[in-house]
């Protein structure tokens, strides 16, 4: 009959290898998300700041022209009304582009804000998920435990069983055998006697 204790031991060391296995996924799965949330967050914070430093330059440099031809703009009023009317029409034309210009950039800044957004979204909707596949990984592990102990549970209880009724049939059979067994040693005997033998010289 095989050891209760044996079978608890060999049941509770297969239990502790597959909880570090468990445990072990889990911790691969977070960390593999963290570094992924990082590198998106350093992509649009490293785009962000380069459309930003374009944004800037590209307004000192259209300062600087509006500058340039307020100068001119100012130098040239001594040389007449249609000197005068030319440069301010193209100061004009430079700040209309100019304010054109800060509104492209408004809406592409408007534009990556929505794509941070919306990928910070995603990042939360696939850590929900992962989140999900592991409740749903140890419930699945937890309803196998489950099962294995039962089954377990029930070949013992089978087992034992079998093993209680074949003690049943050999205690039964027993004193048919032990009666068979007297009857041929004493058919034995008889016979060694004809023949002028002792048993016990024998």
């Amino acid at each position: 009959m095989p050891s209760k204790t044996k079978g608890k031991g060999m049941k509770a060391g297969s239990q502790k290898k597959k909880k570090n296995v468990g445990a072990d996924v889990e911790a691969k799965s977070a960390h593999r998300l963290a570094v992924l949330e990082k590198e998106l967050l350093q992509d649009h914070l490293a785009l962000r700041r380069d459309e930003a430093r374009r944004a800037k330059a590209s307004e000192d440099q259209l300062r600087w022209r509006l500058r340039v031809l307020e100068a001119e703009l100012q130098e040239a009023r001594s040389e007449g009304k249609a000197v005068y009317a030319e440069m301010s029409r193209q100061c004009q034309v430079l700040r209309k582009e100019m304010e054109t210009h800060s509104r492209q950039l408004e809406e592409e800044v408007r534009g990556l804000r929505e794509q941070l957004e919306t990928c910070q979204r995603e990042a939360e909707a696939a850590r929900e998920g992962a989140e999900q596949a592991l409740r749903e990984r140890d419930q699945t592990l937890a309803q196998l435990r489950a099962h294995v102990a039962d089954m377990e549970a029930k070949y013992e209880e089978i087992l034992h069983g079998s093993l209680d009724q074949l003690l049943a049939k050999l205690r039964a059979v027993k004193p048919q055998w032990d009666g068979a067994v007297l009857r041929l040693h004493t058919k034995y005997k008889e016979r060694l006697r004809q023949f002028g033998l002792n048993p016990l010289d024998l």
